[in-house]
């Protein structure tokens, strides 16, 4: 991949404009060295209002016109899950630098294709799991690499809301990767990967919704030494959405929300530390920085986000899924 002048703006693409789409743009707006230059949606109306919310200079109102425009240097795909692979192939195929929200794709086996055409075009493409670049995330993963309280003893990590149910979200429209597995789920996933590895092995149980989507998740990651991840995702039902490390000569929680901004607690003894990181954004910058980096570089691979971990989640997923028995084709 060309290495890019460090001085240059990145100009950025973004394709699919729902919720997520709208927080990144808003935290692109405050990286110097990156401009939101167009985005496109199925629906030209949609693409012209989201293109002026957040003074794009293109709107387009089909996702090939964007990639074929020679003036993106990179693309932010925020379209269902089940429409992240073939966006990711189009773009890369084009020569686009691509960051893919989470998950990845639908399984292993669509992220292998991705992460395949993106080597055999020498271009960047990273997931968006936006948690592992938030300075707290950070912080707390050096606490662990570190073992600065010792090793971890056992992990709880959940994700949990309630929503009225409608067949019509695409929350729960089990064909475009809905319910609470890949949407929320993959948090706690992540949590225990990143800190304590690939499982021995995985137990997983499951409710469903009328129309097959999984309306909540149970799991439990075992590793040596009888230490458990104990992971869980609803939508059903709010959780306490922390993730709590008990390790040998302390307790590090990472509190409500641990997956974005958000403080940590250290207790010792019965006395907590409340750490605060004075988050001034929603906190997508972070991941748009390190990934602006990347392509100035001329990297086409994240060391913090590298293929072999996003195979890895997305073979944990696939895992839990042939546990609860839950096919979204």
């Amino acid at each position: 991949m060309t290495k890019l002048s460090q001085h240059k703006t990145i100009r950025w693409g973004i394709i699919g404009l729902g919720n997520i789409a709208h927080k990144f743009a808003k935290d692109l707006l405050t990286v110097s060295n990156a401009q939101l230059y167009a985005v496109a949606s199925r629906s030209q109306d949609k693409a012209d209002e989201f293109a002026a919310t957040y003074k794009a200079m293109k709107a387009y109102g089909c996702y090939e016109d964007l990639v074929h425009d020679k003036h993106i240097d990179a693309v932010y795909i925020a379209t269902p899950h089940a429409l992240h692979k073939e966006t990711t192939l189009l773009c890369l195929e084009n020569g686009l630098a691509v960051l893919c929200e989470k998950p990845f794709a639908m399984n292993s086996h669509e992220v292998h294709k991705m992460i395949a055409c993106a080597k055999a075009n020498n271009t960047l493409l990273m997931e968006a799991l936006w948690t592992r670049f938030l300075p707290h995330y950070t912080y707390v993963l050096n606490l662990l690499n570190n073992k600065t309280y010792g090793h971890i003893l056992k992990l709880e990590a959940s994700f949990g809301f309630f929503r009225e149910f409608n067949n019509n979200s695409r929350l729960f429209n089990k064909s475009l990767g809905g319910g609470s597995l890949l949407d929320i789920g993959i948090y706690p996933i992540f949590t225990a990967l990143s800190t304590l590895g690939k499982p021995d092995s995985i137990e997983a149980y499951a409710t469903f919704f009328d129309n097959g989507a999984d309306a909540s998740c149970d799991m439990i990651f075992s590793y040596k030494n009888n230490v458990k991840a104990h992971l869980k995702s609803s939508l059903l039902e709010p959780l306490p959405t922390e993730a709590i490390f008990y390790c040998e000569t302390a307790t590090i929680k990472i509190n409500t929300m641990f997956h974005m901004p958000t403080t940590v607690s250290i207790i010792i003894d019965d006395k907590e530390e409340l750490l605060d990181f004075n988050y001034q954004t929603i906190g997508y910058n972070f991941e748009i920085i390190h990934f602006n980096e990347l392509l100035q570089l001329g990297k086409t691979e994240s060391p913090m986000m590298s293929f072999e971990f996003s195979n890895q989640l997305i073979a944990s997923l696939d895992a839990v899924r042939a546990l609860i028995k839950l096919e979204y084709y």
